[in-house]
């Protein structure tokens, strides 16, 4: 999100590099296949990827929990032109050094007209910007967005269907993604958190399978771009997530679940700076025999600023840059007051991470952030502290 990756062609008989198509303005919603990939031989197949590699020491409340190491992430990406008009992709994520695997995304895609494009498949939700565009390489911090993760379940996808496309006049650029999927299941208040918990709903497997009750979860999304201004994006997910309903017999009304989000992308001409904001509301219909632990509606957000200092040829590779980084985020798991008492519910956490990055090319970037965060409990008491310094690497393949 910070750079455009341009790519060089590899002088090799068996491998050569498939050039990025940078034609027109790319947005958002091309991120899932705005990547680097290589094609082997003449096989009508690309693959691509990339690896997370992290250390961080942390430290709970002056409590220091020493050094670790982890791989968070590998993930690979496979696509295929099966013929004009009609192309596949597939991206697989191995986490946690394999402890899980998931398909996060596979979708046939079938261009009718620039403004009618029709995608099956696994969807990924096009629910504000990082849930597109979540790439390790792209960013210059190490942990995801609080309010990306935890509000909206990162790289939330699903098994369904729908419609995408994409205008293009003069400095301007408008797009829209509408699809119907399966959907969330009664995890997100029936969890181990005792709380609403969004991403609870990300261990229900069998919503690859099945619906957990029948009614679609639509997500739709507009976005327009200006050469000058920006990006900016509105998108709105919503759908039933109870069993109202079992063989017949009603067991309860519907009860909804939405987001709204609002995300914005731009880069400030001559000193280059980068700016990169997403803000997210849930609502939740949470039945009354629940106590007040569990939030009928949720906010937070971002705001990622990236300032290049340094670019140019640096420890022999051309191009390379040094960019100062920082984010500010918050998230809000209970908005609202408390019926009894009346005073505020809290639950809620704030961050800040200040960071430096070496990018040796647009494709790969080592990073170091510095992690401060504050959560209140839902009394509002004194909050507990986190402090933590990362070190990471993450590159394309």
């Amino acid at each position: 999100m910070v750079c455009s990756v341009t790519l060089a062609q590899r002088d090799s008989s068996l491998f050569k590099r498939i050039a990025v198509d940078t034609a027109g303005l790319l947005m958002n919603m091309d991120a899932v296949y705005s990547r680097p990939a290589v094609q082997i031989g003449k096989i009508p197949v690309n693959v691509g990827g990339y690896v997370e590699l992290n250390s961080a020491y942390v430290s709970r409340d002056g409590i220091a929990e020493g050094l670790s190491f982890q791989i968070p992430r590998l993930t690979l990406f496979i696509s295929s032109s099966i013929r004009d008009r009609i192309k596949f992709l597939t991206e697989i994520e191995f986490e946690e050094g394999g402890k899980e695997i998931s398909i996060e995304f596979a979708s046939v895609d079938i261009e009718l007209h620039p403004l009618l494009n029709i995608r099956g498949g696994i969807v990924m939700n096009p629910i504000g910007s990082f849930n597109q565009n979540h790439d390790g390489p792209k960013w210059e911090f190490i942990d995801r967005p609080l309010s990306a993760t935890t509000i909206i379940p990162a790289t939330w996808s699903n098994v369904g269907a729908g419609i995408y496309g994409k205008l293009a006049k003069g400095d301007w650029v408008w797009a829209y993604e509408l699809y119907a999927t399966n959907g969330f299941d009664d995890k997100i208040i029936n969890n181990s958190q005792n709380r609403t918990w969004m991403p609870a709903s990300k261990d229900n497997r069998e919503r690859f399978t099945e619906s957990f009750n029948g009614v679609p979860l639509i997500t739709g999304k507009t976005a327009i771009r200006n050469v000058g201004l920006g990006e900016l994006g509105i998108s709105w997910m919503g759908g039933v997530y109870n069993m109202f309903r079992s063989e017949g017999i009603k067991l309860d009304k519907k009860r909804s679940v939405d987001f709204v989000a609002l995300d914005y992308n731009t880069k400030i001409p001559f000193i280059k700076t980068y700016i990169n904001a997403e803000w997210v509301w849930a609502f939740v219909d949470i039945p009354d025999t629940y106590t007040e632990q569990f939030g009928n509606r949720q906010q937070g957000g971002f705001i990622d600023i990236v300032q290049p200092l340094v670019k140019k040829r640096l420890l022999g590779w051309n191009g390379a840059s040094i960019n100062l980084a920082v984010r500010a985020e918050y998230a809000d798991y209970n908005v609202g007051y408390f019926r009894q008492a009346g005073g505020r519910i809290y639950d809620e956490v704030v961050a800040v991470v200040p960071g430096i990055s070496f990018r040796p090319s647009g494709q790969t970037v080592f990073r170091i952030n510095y992690r401060r965060e504050w959560q209140r409990d839902l009394l509002g008491n004194p909050p507990a502290k986190l402090a933590a310094i990362q070190i990471g690497l993450s590159t394309y393949f």
